[in-house]
């Protein structure tokens, strides 16, 4: 299992070769990225996401732990980053590696929904008007509910 949140742009392609390199018991290897979307106006300049050091990580490492538990998974993979980002950018990574796909897609999607609604980054949008948080939607919320 590995947890990384960090400031710097990563590279897609060779985190997933790197999570992928030698899993000769695995089945199934699950990627998901997360791109920063522009708003509905394209009016988006920037995502600024903030975090707590030593928080951020082990809230990460709390969920990965429980998707291993819920699920037969060979490995973990979340990265997420921090900073200033714009439109465009990956703003995150999950891995998950199984002997089965319906656990690698289950888990992925199970971290995702955590990610997205629970994990402790905060965020805010910022345009040519200034900037402003970016509030919890009820819908992340819901989708927690099925897990």
């Amino acid at each position: 299992m590995r947890i990384i949140v960090q400031e710097a742009p990563f590279d897609f392609g060779q985190q997933a070769q790197a999570f992928a390199s030698g899993r000769q018991n695995m089945g199934a290897i699950v990627t998901f990225t997360g791109v920063v979307r522009d708003d509905a106006s394209g009016a988006l300049t920037a995502m600024e996401i903030e975090h707590y050091p030593g928080m951020t990580e082990a809230a990460l490492t709390a969920i990965a732990n429980d998707a291993c538990a819920r699920w037969s998974l060979g490995d973990v993979l979340i990265l997420h980053r921090y900073g200033r980002l714009t439109p465009g950018e990956m703003i995150m990574m999950v891995a998950t590696a199984a002997r089965h796909r319906r656990d690698a897609f289950e888990a992925a999607e199970f971290l995702m929904d955590y990610l997205k609604s629970r994990a402790p980054f905060w965020k805010r949008e910022v345009t040519a008007e200034g900037a402003s948080w970016v509030a919890a939607k009820d819908e992340d919320e819901a989708a927690l509910d099925r897990w």
